[in-house]
């Protein structure tokens, strides 16, 4: 049997801070909406849509405990944002490493700029400008 489509996607449901706190929230228990919606100035009701967001999507599972909805996270769906991201980091790296042979071919050459005089404790003095 398929499993159905969520109805939105990861990228959707981290995009917004609130959720990505009650990931974070999440990620060290599983709790009920008014334990979760005490670390919130929003309303209970504001929470329990924001939940229902990434309930969709698969971040997060709920159960129910006598009268009371518990949630937990669901990491799994983390890993398409994880494979999605590590293309790019290749990006990041290319750029760290062309700037590290750059840095590391200008000290070898002796051509590492001198510091200069108005830079005091990596704070620079404005100096007035003279045409």
């Amino acid at each position: 049997m398929a499993v159905p489509d969520p109805k939105h996607d990861v990228f959707q449901a981290i995009a917004d801070p609130t959720r990505r706190k009650l990931l974070n929230l999440l990620s060290h228990e599983e709790m009920p909406v008014t334990a979760i919606s005490g670390h919130f100035t929003m309303s209970r009701t504001a929470v329990s849509k924001h939940l229902r967001v990434l309930a969709d999507a698969g971040l997060v599972k709920e159960r129910k405990a006598g009268r009371e909805t518990r949630y937990r996270l669901e990491p799994e769906p983390l890993l398409e944002l994880k494979r999605w991201l590590s293309y790019y980091e290749r990006f990041w790296e290319n750029k760290l490493f062309a700037l590290q042979r750059f840095v590391e071919s200008n000290e070898t050459d002796g051509a590492a700029s001198p510091v200069k005089p108005e830079l005091v404790e990596g704070q620079a003095k404005h100096k007035p400008q003279t045409r």
